[in-house]
């Protein structure tokens, strides 16, 4: 009997612990409702002086998108002798060659090429070592799969009026939405974080992350707030919370959009969501404790352990899965009394508020209620069952973070698939199967079981959950295997 109420206690903890996480997002959610009329806000007038500005390009290894990028960012409107490019390359393979006959395409443009051959503090070493070199006044950084906006600092700076701003962020939006399911549930994944989070946290003055590119900083604050540091994989969240930390104001709008390209296999979307999760934990365990001791208002202080611990959220789901099972044998032996899943029901309303936080920003971005009606029915439960399907993979990334077990920054591969570029000829894709892909393929099985052996013995209520957790296992599996399966 001990280790069924160990058993219990697990599955009433993970689940407490998702519907503490779903009132933050229901307040966000709010937040964003009650600010939505300020969403085409028009910007604050023109400065008087345009200020010099230096974009930063972090570039490694980017064949297939670095050409892009330097055409883009070429085309950016502003004063020629206020505008300095650094294209900050850390490449090891031709992408080096390639950016300076390209660069040697624009000579009226102040690009200074910075190559690394010590990869030290991987990307937040070489913002660094640019932001040493760096002339402007504002530092704009745009990864690798972004194509800038040409209006993009003329719409930004502006919003630097007040001397508080340290950043400013832009929304992304999605050059490849449409290419496959994968990609659409990516989309429909951020969306909901640069619609509601950003927007609900930014309107009631909450802490906020700069998202790493697509935004600008004033150079003082990045300086007073510690500069660019590496021991963590999310040096833009680290940095953003110094900053705020400090009393730097951020600003987030949605009307200015930075596209990007989504990444359009598994194995690319686990390596860019391990680097985020396991990045988010790390920051948690940096900052959380300090963050409780500054001189904030509560709320802040409450939306701040809800951003830093999110990622936290894949073990509670994984742990709840997994001890649901138990949970469910010992219902059918009459072990427990009914009424606890009754309670348990009470707690599904977690669930019920994430999806629709999901479900506001889907239609909102849509522009539409009833024309993507039919879309939202089948999107809302594949992306749910793929997120679950994701956690044992992102629950990984979450205990290594906060145990404090390092590993390399290792990027997400590039593939300009809107350009032509073929997912079976990039040479970024390596065929190695991880453990826990194999893993992911037995709870696929596991959970199949289990729906089968709830119509069995006709126990229906933990059918739908342990439904999606089959679907959303069997996704990731086989698209795992067949995005490793192009690196052969």
């Amino acid at each position: 009997m001990i280790f069924l109420y160990i058993l219990i206690g697990i599955y009433a903890l993970g689940m407490l612990f998702i519907f503490l996480y779903s009132l933050a997002q229901g307040h966000l959610l709010l937040s964003f409702l009650r600010s939505k009329k300020y969403l085409g806000k028009v910007a604050h007038p023109h400065p008087e002086r345009w200020p010099k500005v230096t974009i930063q390009l972090p570039v490694f290894n980017e064949l297939y998108v670095v050409d892009r990028l330097i055409s883009a960012v070429a085309k950016m409107n502003y004063p020629a002798d206020l505008l300095e490019i650094q294209v900050l390359d850390d490449s090891t393979d031709q992408t080096a060659e390639l950016i300076q006959k390209k660069i040697a395409e624009f000579p009226e443009i102040n690009f200074q090429y910075i190559h690394r051959t010590d990869r030290t503090g991987f990307k937040a070493g070489a913002l660094k070592e640019g932001l040493a070199k760096a002339s402007g006044e504002f530092i704009a950084i745009f990864d690798a799969d972004f194509v800038p906006d040409p209006e993009f600092l003329l719409k930004t700076i502006p919003y630097f009026s007040s001397e508080k701003v340290g950043m400013v962020q832009t929304r992304w939006t999605h050059l490849n939405k449409n290419y496959s399911l994968l990609t659409r549930l990516q989309a429909f994944a951020l969306d909901a974080h640069f619609l509601i989070e950003q927007i609900g946290r930014n309107s009631q003055h909450a802490f906020i992350n700069f998202n790493g590119t697509g935004g600008i900083w004033r150079k003082s604050c990045i300086i007073d707030a510690g500069d660019w540091q590496d021991d963590t994989l999310t040096e833009d969240l680290d940095l953003s919370y110094r900053a705020q930390r400090k009393g730097w104001e951020f600003v987030y709008r949605p009307e200015i959009e930075s596209p990007a390209e989504l990444p359009p296999i598994m194995s690319a979307v686990k390596s860019q969501q391990f680097r985020w999760t396991k990045g988010g934990a790390e920051c948690a365990g940096k900052h959380a404790i300090a963050v409780l001791g500054e001189n904030l208002p509560f709320g802040i202080k409450i939306h701040a352990m809800a951003h830093l611990f999110n990622s936290s959220l894949f073990i509670a789901i994984l742990l709840v899965s997994l001890s649901s099972i138990g949970v469910w044998w010992a219902g059918v032996q009459g072990l427990i009394s009914d009424n606890l899943f009754k309670v348990a029901g009470l707690f599904m309303i977690g669930f019920v508020i994430i999806a629709g936080v999901y479900l506001v920003a889907y239609f909102y971005e849509k522009r539409s209620f009833w024309r993507s009606l039919f879309q939202a029915i089948y999107m809302l439960p594949l992306f749910l069952s793929v997120s679950m399907g994701l956690a044992l993979h992102n629950a990984q990334a979450v205990w290594e973070g906060l145990s404090g077990k390092k590993s390399p920054f290792i990027r997400t591969p590039k593939f300009n698939i809107e350009g032509g570029t073929g997912l079976e000829s990039n040479s970024y894709i390596k065929f190695k199967i991880p453990a826990t892909t194999w893993m992911e393929g037995i709870l696929m099985l596991v959970f199949s079981g289990m729906v089968g052996l709830h119509i069995y013995w006709g126990t229906f209520e933990m059918l739908p959950f342990h439904l999606m957790l089959a679907v959303g296992y069997g996704l990731v599996f086989f698209s795992s295997f067949k995005a490793y399966s192009l690196g052969k």
